[in-house]
């Protein structure tokens, strides 16, 4: 027996007819409409800074800025330099070496550049201090001169691991940049004249090999891989999926509508965005690769909401009805399962609002709005754009018993019915053993392999940690407590110890310390006496030692790295190998308590960096989205029990992973629609 038509169903029935009415006039509003939401892209931008991916009250990028307000910045280009000998240390290569240091100079925004060349080696002569670049005119150099250099280099715990294998076969030159901040076009700039130096070098010395990391590399790499994905993933994907539309619903008008429905959602979507940065934000909306993928997302609810309906047409021809009353049918048995699929699955974007990284927000709220386009969509272009186009439907008597597809679905569904027990038991005991695999799981977030292997920056950063140093770092800022305060012999002396402590924890590289500065100056100043490689007794004989070494440093190679303006804190920076998020967050933890247990008052320091940031913001991020998702989950709950008016079955319908009941007025069973 037919059920019962509801009041709602008379009304999308009487909708639908009316779409057919005005067929022409709905597909010219919808298709104007949307290329003025559309005009709103202009608005959206790319970022090419990794700070995007934090919230402006995010405390880790909020310590991390204030550590940068007190040092040198520490966005960086890494050349990885690699002899085919096997060797830096050969005149030919030391010379090519202080070439490429001194043309890193002339990348725009280079504050400074730091090599094994321009190293500066500090020796005493009696009662002299005399500093100067570790190599100088390397190609007149004789063997001995360059045996003396590599000793120095490998000795120095500035250099070791950072700028020169422990092998000599690997070296690296870098260059800090400071960025205005006041064009998109600066970072390119940099990153553009890196590269031709590249170029340039290898080919005027066949025998090196250069790869480029560092921080402002990834920064490039992070918009490059959105657009690379943008002009040619995105769109073998939509022809993909063209071909599986055209497979499924076997009609080129069907095909094209739905494409229209696809195209029409995802501009719709991000123009809205842009419209609403250029009215309630700061004029434009700086996106992230992670916001490109709403595209990617929304077309997977256009075509689902299209096919519902072009499917359920098809059918209603097959079965004898006149097109337009197959429309207007499709309309009624769909408008409310699609409508409730849009409305949940928006929700559900939605919550990705309570994130803690803006790029999900992005990501959350142009899906959720281009989920509700494809709704809209689906509801007025679609049926109008069909009503206008041809269709061809092989009638039902035409189609074979054994080529009627929904023959196996009502197989299926028989075999679900009277199995209903074993199957519901079987499934959840299956659930209940794969959630037990839960625990097993553990926090990643290392950005280098966040790019596919076939990405330069990802092979070249690798192939960096592997061969000369590592590129997890975090830093951290100790108080003296009163200025002048790091030349007190006790605080160096627990900042040496620190230091040497950091050195033994596995997983460590590199730690770059004042100490090991004012260790070399006080053996210098003893007639390069081994046994004062140590600390300086006195305070004011190391502030001399200090203020001496100072007024020796060439321009650009000063210790501001290191040192603030009132001589009252120290940075030290630790370097890391490839470490599990976890295992970087508890390394970084047992910093912080050795300062805590082992410093005076006043040596705290918290650990920050780029790399810590996005450590510590996997972790904000579950913590966050608990709350979103319970939220989420309430809200869609009270949906379903509205719209299915049963409070039972619209709290069963939660089980299933994201699919949901509703009752189908046409058949008197339940059709699952999910997100």
């Amino acid at each position: 027996m037919t059920p019962a038509r509801t009041p709602f169903e008379d009304r999308v029935e009487r909708y639908g007819r009316w779409i057919v009415k005005r067929r022409w006039s709905v597909v010219i509003a919808a298709v104007l409409a949307i290329v003025a939401l559309a005009a709103g892209a202009v608005n959206l931008g790319l970022s090419s800074n990794y700070r995007v991916f934090f919230s402006a009250d995010n405390p880790d990028l909020a310590a991390f800025e204030a550590v940068q307000d007190i040092y040198t910045k520490n966005d960086n280009i890494l050349f990885v330099v690699t002899p085919a000998g096997g060797d830096v240390f050969t005149p030919q290569t030391l010379s090519a070496l202080e070439e490429i240091t001194e043309e890193a100079w002339q990348i725009p925004y280079s504050i400074r550049v730091d090599s094994i060349t321009n190293f500066q080696h500090s020796v005493g002569i009696e009662d002299d201090l005399i500093v100067e670049d570790l190599i100088s005119g390397a190609a007149g150099y004789s063997r001995d001169e360059i045996e003396r250099s590599r000793e120095i280099a490998l000795a120095r715990p500035e250099l070791l691991n950072r700028l020169i294998s422990e092998s000599s076969a690997v070296t690296g030159v870098n260059v800090t940049l400071q960025l205005p901040g006041e064009s998109a076009e600066e970072l390119p700039a940099s990153v553009a004249y890196a590269r031709e130096m590249v170029q340039q070098f290898e080919a005027a010395h066949p025998q090196l090999e250069i790869r480029l990391t560092g921080l402002s590399m990834l920064n490039t790499t992070f918009v490059e891989s959105g657009m690379r994905d943008m002009q040619t993933v995105i769109p073998l994907m939509f022809l993909v999926l063209i071909i599986a539309i055209t497979l499924l619903v076997r009609s080129i008008s069907g095909t094209l509508s739905t494409f229209g429905v696809i195209t029409m959602s995802s501009a719709g979507a991000m123009g809205i965005a842009g419209w609403i940065a250029a009215v309630f934000g700061d004029g434009q909306l700086l996106l992230s690769p992670v916001a490109l993928q709403a595209p990617t997302m929304i077309l997977t609810m256009a075509i689902a909401d299209s096919i519902h309906i072009l499917v359920t047409m098809q059918t209603e021809i097959g079965g004898g009805r006149d097109k337009n009353d197959a429309i207007v049918e499709s309309l009624r048995v769909n408008f409310v399962p699609v409508m409730l699929t849009s409305l949940t699955t928006a929700i559900g974007f939605l919550s990705m609002n309570f994130s803690d990284s803006p790029p999900l927000h992005h990501l959350g709220s142009i899906t959720a709005a281009g989920v509700t386009m494809a709704f809209l969509l689906s509801v007025t272009f679609l049926p109008a754009a069909m009503a206008i186009l041809p269709v061809k439907v092989r009638r039902r008597a035409d189609v074979p018993e054994s080529g009627r597809a929904a023959d196996v679905f009502d197989s299926l569904g028989d075999f679900v019915v009277a199995r209903r027990k074993p199957l519901l038991w079987g499934t959840a005991a299956l659930a209940l053993v794969l959630a037990a695999a839960v625990p097993m799981n553990r926090t990643a977030d290392e950005y280098v392999k966040y790019f596919d292997e076939s990405i330069p920056f990802r092979a070249d950063t690798e192939y960096a940690m592997a061969n000369l140093t590592g590129i997890y770092t975090y830093q951290m800022s100790i108080e003296s407590g009163e200025p002048g305060g790091i030349s007190d012999p006790e605080y160096l002396a627990v900042l040496d110890q620190f230091a040497q402590w950091l050195r033994q924890q596995e997983g460590v590289v590199q730690v770059s310390t004042l100490t090991d500065t004012m260790r070399r100056l006080n053996m210098n100043l003893h007639a390069e006496d081994p046994t004062y490689y140590r600390i300086p007794e006195s305070r004011d004989l190391a502030a001399q030692y200090l203020l001496l070494y100072e007024m020796s440093l060439p321009y650009g190679l000063d210790l501001n790295n290191q040192i603030n303006v009132d001589k009252s804190s120290t940075r030290i920076v630790v370097t890391t190998g490839d470490l599990k998020t976890d295992d970087f967050l508890a390394l970084a933890e047992r910093s912080e308590n050795w300062l805590r247990y082992n410093g005076p008052y006043g040596m705290n320091a918290k650990a920050t960096g780029p790399s810590m940031m996005f450590s510590r913001l996997t972790e904000r991020n579950l913590q966050a989205m608990i709350v979103g998702t319970l939220l989420a989950f309430l809200l869609i709950s009270g949906v379903l029990v509205v719209s299915l008016k049963n409070f039972k079955i619209g709290l069963l319908s939660l089980i299933p992973n994201g699919a949901w009941p509703v009752q189908s007025r046409q058949r008197n069973s339940l059709r699952c629609i999910g997100v």
